[in-house]
């Protein structure tokens, strides 16, 4: 048998226009950044934020033109107002049950074909009873989502919110909580009892314990509701100072960072916009 040769990997088909990595990691290891939800001080002492300052005008200013990577279809002409009122105005609908029309039929599956333009990079829950399409009564194309247990962001979160706002142009990043969210009601436990979880599931809850720490009363209690609160906002608190792409277009007036909260029962989000 002649010996294998291996073949050049082609890029990414999900995001053209982006080189594959070569040897991409495991998806069953461990976050190598248990402390918090974003990476800790490159080696030699330089800092994340320093390495991505350095590329961040490569994503947003220094290609000419529209870059390849967002394909054919122009931006969104929303402002961050807007699209945040048509958020809300979407789980309005939801929430009422009231008839709506979400851009799913043949014709847009046709027209999206050849790119996309969503307007709101949604950070979220992998929890099953927390769809955003269905909440915030979207379709295809519209909403770029980032989905994890717990709704926290690592070195693969941020690259893609970073992608959403600066190749795509989304005006909005939203990040969302949920009403009794396991992961963390996981962390309250490892807070409260010191509790362990098999595989890497303690891991994956580690960068929500300061959230919970943050929020404890005087008498050192957290409810699982408070929680909630306290790790969507301190995430999409954190999302406006450590990367350099999404400050730029904030100060710039042209992206919009808030956190939000979906209650179970009545299909309600609460908006937190004081960050």
């Amino acid at each position: 048998m002649p010996p294998h040769t291996p073949r050049n990997r082609p890029g990414c088909t999900c995001h053209p226009g982006l080189p594959a990595a070569s040897s991409p990691p495991s998806p069953f290891l461990p976050s190598p950044f248990p402390s918090g939800p974003f990476p800790p001080r490159a080696a030699g002492g330089l800092a994340r934020r320093g390495l991505l300052a350095a590329t961040a005008g490569l994503v947003v200013g220094a290609l000419p033109g529209r870059p390849r990577a967002a394909g054919a279809m122009p931006q969104t002409s929303l402002t961050a107002q807007q699209a945040l009122e048509l958020m809300k105005q979407g789980n309005d609908q939801f929430r009422t049950d009231a008839p709506y029309r979400s851009a799913q039929g043949r014709e847009d599956r046709v027209k999206l074909a050849v790119g996309q333009a969503p307007f709101c990079v949604l950070v979220g829950c992998s929890d099953s009873r927390v769809s955003p399409e269905l909440l915030f009564g979207r379709g295809l194309g519209e909403l770029f989502i980032v989905r994890n247990a717990g709704n926290t962001v690592d070195t693969a979160a941020l690259g893609s919110i970073e992608y959403g706002v600066g190749v795509l142009g989304c005006p909005l990043v939203v990040v969302l909580g949920h009403e009794s969210c396991g992961a963390v009601a996981a962390a309250l436990e490892v807070v409260a009892r010191n509790a362990t979880f098999p595989g890497v599931i303690g891991e994956m809850v580690q960068p929500i314990i300061p959230a919970i720490l943050a929020a404890r009363a005087a008498d050192g209690t957290v409810g699982l509701d408070a929680a909630v609160e306290a790790n969507a906002r301190r995430v999409a608190a954190r999302l406006k100072t450590q990367s350099p792409v999404l400050q730029a277009a904030s100060h710039s007036g042209r992206l919009k960072i808030v956190a939000a909260r979906y209650d179970l029962d009545d299909g309600d989000v609460s908006w937190f916009e004081d960050l």
